[in-house]
């Protein structure tokens, strides 16, 4: 082992331990040791940093990403090898904008679980009515949905482990979320029999779901659905209906008379964000809840004028 792989490692193992997943850090940095290696060159430069990043086709912020990778290692790196050299700031400034939450209304839900009860095979029906219900309820990833086992529900809490940032949580369901994930143990017993995997929402052949094929059967729900994109940064993402969970629980808030400040704290627990300020994020210009806290604020104005 090289001194450059060794450090690789090091690094990747500091930073999981930190609770950083990394797959696509290690990733990365494994392509750029090879890099490295296939041009003879023995340590990091800006110079072989970037020509490491801009070297596979791509947008500008793909190479951007790949520069931010290798640069944060190298920064580490330079603390036991000097000659390890750190690549300036924004060398490849271009980014991708950050999209903006696509609020689902209570309507389109109701239309993408009708599409799904379209789909033409009863399992596959049953399971993204299941999956796209359990997402709008309760605000999971769908990669927290996707890995959940039969054996993660008990007394109506559904235990969440090693998500992002390897944090783990308890997540409490609503009697109807139990109620439908019953009949769906059902119908998954009906027409599959007993199953091997452990998963608590499956394939058409018994087998746990795949991320990338969730995304896929979403997307054409969504145009059979009728939702179009609000803008080119606003596109209907299965990611979005996390956020408008988020959003409907602070609206409710505001208009039960709740405190928003002893709201959130709450609902970034449930969500399991590494701090309300991730959850802020979700809420940020969504005309709605703006309205809600005009509402909440117009009295108390009125209040200390008076």
């Amino acid at each position: 082992m090289s001194a450059l792989e060794s450090l690789v490692g090091d690094y990747l193992r500091l930073r999981r331990g930190l609770g950083f997943k990394l797959a696509t850090h290690e990733r990365y940095l494994t392509e750029y040791l090879r890099y490295l290696e296939r041009n003879g060159q023995e340590t990091v430069t800006t110079e072989n940093i970037l020509g490491w990043a801009r070297a596979p086709g791509g947008a500008a912020s793909y190479h951007g990403a790949r520069l931010s990778v290798a640069r944060s290692f190298a920064r580490w790196a330079h603390a036991f090898d000097s000659s390890i050299e750190v690549p300036p700031r924004q060398l490849l400034p271009a980014r991708s904008p950050r999209a903006v939450p696509f609020i689902y209304s209570d309507e389109q839900v109701l239309a993408l679980l009708e599409q799904a009860r379209l789909l033409r095979s009863p399992m596959v029906a049953a399971t993204y009515r299941t999956l796209i219900g359990l997402l709008a309820c309760t605000g999971m990833r769908v990669s927290e949905a996707i890995n959940a086992n039969r054996s993660d529900l008990d007394a109506g809490v559904l235990s969440v482990a090693d998500t992002k940032f390897g944090k783990s949580r308890l997540v409490p369901l609503h009697s109807s979320v139990l109620e439908v994930l019953a009949d769906y143990a059902l119908t998954r017993h009906r027409l599959l029999g007993p199953v091997s995997t452990e998963a608590l929402l499956v394939s058409s052949a018994g087998t746990r779901l795949i991320y990338k094929n969730v995304h896929r059967v979403f997307h054409r729900l969504v145009a059979r659905a009728g939702i179009t994109p609000k803008s080119q940064q606003c596109r209907p993402r299965i990611h979005d209906l996390r956020h408008s969970f988020a959003v409907t629980t602070m609206i409710g808030a505001y208009r039960d008379g709740a405190v928003p400040a002893e709201v959130l704290p709450v609902l970034s627990t449930y969500l399991g964000h590494a701090s309300p300020g991730s959850t802020y994020w979700y809420l940020e210009a969504v005309p709605e809840l703006l309205a809600e806290a005009g509402r909440r604020l117009g009295p108390l104005q009125a209040e200390e004028q008076s």
